[in-house]
This record gives C-alpha cells, sequence and structure tokens, in this order.
C-alpha cells in the first residue's frame, strides 16, 4: 500500500469502501470485525503485529480484587510491550446483581472473567452475548492454536463445537501424572500456631475432641487485643450456603463422590451429618460469632490480620498475604494447618487439587473493541511468553538469569509489598497457569511451606466432578438454582437450630422441599455429564 502514493490514492477514490477501511486500533473504537488482508502465519503470535495503544475494560467478578493495571512495574511493561492497557473493572457490592444487570443490559465490557462454576457463563453463551474462542483465533490468530492447551480446549468446547472461554489454575489429567507430586491443595483446616501450641496442640480430628479445643480456646483466650476470639470461622455465607460446609468439610472426611459408577449424594452421608451438628453444637455452646454469618471476604481479612480467629476451615492461600504479614511480626501468631475434621475411621482427607475445570473462566464479549487485538491479547496472556510475564515481572527488578535459569530477586521476595508495587506473580491471575508457572516457582519459605507441605499426598485430581451443575433456563437449570437457594437458607437454619431434633426436623423438609422442585431432574442430568466428563478426559 506504500509502494506508491499515486497508485494508492486513484485506487482509494474508484474502491472508497474497501481502500479507505482499516483496521486500526483505537481506545475509543466500536467493536470491530476487521479481516486480515494477507495470510496470518500460525507460527508467528498475532499481537506483535500491531503494538499501537489500546484500552481494553475487563470485568472481574470478584469484589475483593484490588489490585490495579499500570500501578506496578509488571502492568506497565507488559502495556508497553504489546501496547494493550487494561481498566480492570471490580463490583462494588454484590456480584451476581453486578453481573445480572449487565447481561439484562447487554452493555458488557471487553472481557469478563467469573468462577468456572458460575451459570451466568452458560447465560452469557446461549445469549449470544460471547465470542467463540476458537473463531477469532482461525480468523486473527491461529498461533492461539499453539499457545493453548488442547486438553482444556477440548474440555471447554460446547456442543456446537466452539468453546467460549479460557481457564485459569487448570490442570488435565495429564497434567496430574506430570506434576502431580509437587501438587498441593487449597483446602486446609488451619489454626493459630501460638494458641494451639498452648493448648496442648490437642487432637481435633473428632467431633467432640474438635469442640473441647474449641472450648478451652475461649477459655484460655477470651479477647485478641481487647476484642472477643473467634474460636471457628469459614468462608462466607451466601444465598448459595456456605463453601466450607459442602464440598470442602466433605472432602476432609474423605465421602466419596461416587460408588460402582452412580454420582453419590454426599450431603446425605452419616458422616456429614455428624460434623453439621457438630457446628450446630458448637453455636448452641457459644463458640459461633454472629460475625461469620454477616462477614465477608474484607472483613475476614481484616480479623485474620488481627490474629481473632482460633481456627479457620478454610483455603489456604486466601489467608497467604495475611499470614505473611503476621509471620514478620511475630512467626508464632501464624496459622497453620493440622488435621481437623475426620470420619470416624480417622481416615486421612482427600483434598481437592488442581482439575481440568480450574478456577476461573475469562470470555471475550460481543462488544469487544477490536476483536483481533482482543484474541491476540488473550494468546499473548496464556502463551508461555506472557505467562513468564505475569509471573516473574520485569528482569532487573523482579527477577533475574542466574546459572541459565530465571529466578526471583531475593530483595524482591522479601519486600512485602509485592502486588500493588511490583505486580509480579498472583498480582494478575485472571489467566495464570499454573503448571507453567512452577517453572519459576521460588523456593517455598515460612509461612507457606508448612502448608505446602501438610497437603501433598492428600491431594487429589476430581476432574470428573467438574462441570456437573445443570445452569440456565431448562427445567433442570432451573430446579438446580432453586435447590442451591433452598440449600443456602436451609444451611443457616441447620447450623441455629437448638437441638439435634429440631436439626433432623429441618433437613428432613428440606429433602422433601428438594424433591419437590425436581432434584430427580438434577440428578439425572448430572449422571450424564458424569459419564461425559469420563469420555472426554478418557476414563475407562
Amino acid at each position: 500500500m506504500r509502494k506508491g502514493l499515486i497508485v494508492g490514492m486513484l485506487l482509494c477514490m474508484v474502491f472508497v469502501s474497501v481502500a479507505c477501511s482499516s483496521t486500526k486500533s483505537s481506545e475509543n473504537a466500536g467493536p470491530s470485525d476487521s479481516t486480515a488482508t494477507a495470510v496470518v502465519d500460525p507460527n508467528v503470535p498475532g499481537w506483535k503485529s500491531d503494538l499501537s495503544p489500546i484500552t481494553f475494560d475487563w470485568y472481574i467478578n470478584f469484589s475483593w480484587f484490588t489490585n490495579k493495571w499500570g500501578e506496578d512495574y509488571t502492568s506497565k511493561f507488559i502495556t508497553e510491550k504489546t501496547g494493550v492497557n487494561l481498566n480492570l473493572i471490580v463490583p462494588a457490592g454484590n456480584e451476581n446483581e453486578k453481573l445480572q444487570t449487565m447481561i439484562a443490559s447487554g452493555n458488557l465490557p471487553d472481557f469478563l472473567t467469573l468462577d468456572v462454576g458460575d451459570g451466568a457463563i452458560q447465560k452469557l453463551i446461549d445469549g449470544g452475548l460471547v465470542e467463540s474462542w476458537n473463531e477469532l483465533a482461525d480468523k486473527y490468530d491461529p498461533y492461539f492454536f499453539k499457545a493453548s492447551d488442547p486438553d482444556k480446549v477440548k474440555w471447554f468446547t460446547q456442543e456446537d463445537g466452539n468453546f467460549y472461554g479460557y481457564p485459569n489454575a487448570s490442570s488435565s489429567p495429564n497434567d496430574f501424572k506430570k506434576y502431580g507430586v509437587q501438587y498441593t491443595s487449597n483446602q486446609a483446616f488451619v489454626v493459630r500456631k501460638d494458641m494451639y501450641e498452648a493448648l496442648g496442640k490437642p487432637d481435633m480430628r473428632t467431633p467432640e475432641g474438635f469442640l473441647n479445643a474449641l472450648v478451652a480456646a475461649k477459655e484460655m483466650f477470651p479477647d485478641v487485643d481487647g476484642q472477643p476470639l473467634i474460636p471457628i470461622s469459614f468462608h462466607e455465607f451466601s444465598e448459595n450456603g456456605n463453601y466450607s460446609l459442602e464440598s470442602f468439610l466433605q472432602n476432609f472426611l474423605a465421602i466419596p463422590q461416587e460408588k460402582d459408577g452412580k454420582l453419590y449424594d454426599r450431603s446425605t452421608d452419616p458422616e456429614y451429618l455428624k460434623w453439621l451438628k457438630t457446628f450446630r453444637k458448637a453455636n448452641e455452646m457459644g463458640l459461633f460469632a454472629k460475625d461469620i454469618f454477616i462477614d465477608k471476604r474484607p472483613q475476614v481479612d481484616e480479623k485474620v490480620t488481627q490474629g481473632r480467629y482460633f481456627s479457620m476451615l478454610y483455603q489456604i492461600s486466601d489467608i497467604g498475604p495475611q499470614n505473611a504479614e503476621i509471620y514478620l511480626k511475630d512467626p508464632n501468631k501464624i496459622y497453620i494447618p493440622i488435621d481437623g475434621p475426620a470420619n470416624s475411621n480417622l481416615d486421612q482427607p482427600t483434598l481437592l487439587g488442581p482439575s481440568i475445570n480450574g478456577w476461573t473462566l475469562t470470555l471475550i464479549s460481543k462488544n469487544v473493541k477490536d476483536k483481533k487485538r482482543a484474541i491476540e491479547f488473550m494468546t499473548y496472556m496464556i502463551s508461555e511468553e506472557g505467562q513468564k510475564d505475569i509471573a516473574l515481572g520485569v528482569e532487573g527488578i523482579t527477577y533475574e538469569h542466574v546459572n541459565g535459569k530465571d529466578q526471583f530477586i531475593e530483595s524482591y521476595l522479601k519486600d512485602t509489598s509485592g502486588s500493588t508495587k511490583y505486580g509480579a506473580q498472583q498480582a494478575f491471575w485472571m489467566l495464570m497457569d499454573t503448571n507453567m508457572w512452577l517453572n519459576w516457582a521460588p523456593p517455598t519459605i515460612e509461612p507457606y511451606l508448612t502448608a505446602q507441605e501438610w497437603s501433598k499426598g492428600k491431594t487429589y485430581n476430581f476432574s470428573e466432578f467438574s462441570q456437573l451443575d445443570p445452569v440456565g433456563t431448562s427445567d433442570e437449570g432451573i430446579a438446580g438454582t432453586n435447590i442451591k437457594l433452598l440449600w443456602g437458607k436451609t444451611l443457616t437454619k441447620l447450623l441455629l437450630s437448638k437441638s439435634d431434633a429440631e436439626f433432623d426436623e429441618i433437613y428432613e423438609k428440606f429433602l422433601k422441599e428438594r424433591d419437590k422442585l425436581g432434584y430427580d431432574k438434577v440428578i439425572a442430568y448430572q449422571q450424564k455429564k458424569y459419564e461425559e466428563n469420563r469420555a472426554k478426559l478418557s476414563i475407562e
């Protein structure tokens, strides 16, 4: 086009609609569907072909996420390298309300990152509100198929043959075979180290031992810096229940997820109900604080830093920054994992390890400013080059190349302002490949070492049990949604019940109402999906 200015001008005059169109990117541009005029080389990353400035809006459906793009070394470096700036959007209040409002209005940002189990994902796909990644890649950046994991692509491919999102923290069964010995679980039962040791390291695996330890902790440590001690805490309660008291607890109790090829209803297992009654008893004994029913993630984080919890059934990484802050002040006050609730045989827990489903799914909306730049940037993000940039940060600032290996600089690892100042490691986790990151992981030190070592050997791959819940407006989808809402209300009632007899009455009522809502349809759907999952994963 640049060889002859006069020829170009003549062509533009004759073919205005063709020759005068361009594929240039702009921060204020509307949705673009420009096609490349030349054959795209599938062996060359597409993002390198256009480094002009563009800003994408990226919605992250987690109200606790606070990192800002462009305020740290790593994100600045990535923007300078690719030309892509990000406006990260986080809901100020209820995530579900914010997301549903956006979907209803059709006013979606360029990218969205949601929990992989969020029913809104299927709603976005069925509503034609998000782009097919494979179609974008075919058209604009075939290098995507070199950078992506074919197992993940296959797993998330829909019945129409397309896939609409890419996961983070995802590991296939093949990955588990390759990296399994290094895998740890995020599920843990943690206690405040100094208090636990002062109590004589009590055995908390049985209901009796558990309750006795909570009572002893409250008596020995009634307050923490003038504020009441909270003997036990969990993840936040939502309208659908509480993760800590559902599959999390069931994994600690080593309750199987299937028996003889049929999905097993773990929520009816005697061991599970026994422990729910144990927590009910704990509340009756005044060992629960009202806070645990209403606190959200920021309030929990604050109380962890203050050391106000004696014990928590919680994801260990979710208190990582707070634990690190505590460790610098007093290593004896950190939270450490111990053997927590167990079944009657005291079997080792079967904790959730990495699965192919991952943690979140990132989607590209139909409103995306520039489809070509969008898929090119996503390809960069999931590629080894992009993952290295996100994980390691900037050479000379956060990492250095020593003896043929990239490794973090010691001074950076000791700096507690990591996320906000440097932005490396897990600051921008939306598309992190945890397997790839093992190549650059620094040696684990306290307060993280004990937590990781404790879960090794207790971690399992449950990929075939992923994505079993029905979603959408189908009969089973509506039934599944209503049953979750029913359970959310029931769980709180069970914990607040005044006796085991009242507990049983509430639970039996739940089972009957669950059946009326269409539980049989949900189970039939889940069984079918389970069998399909096994086929997808080539599990015999």
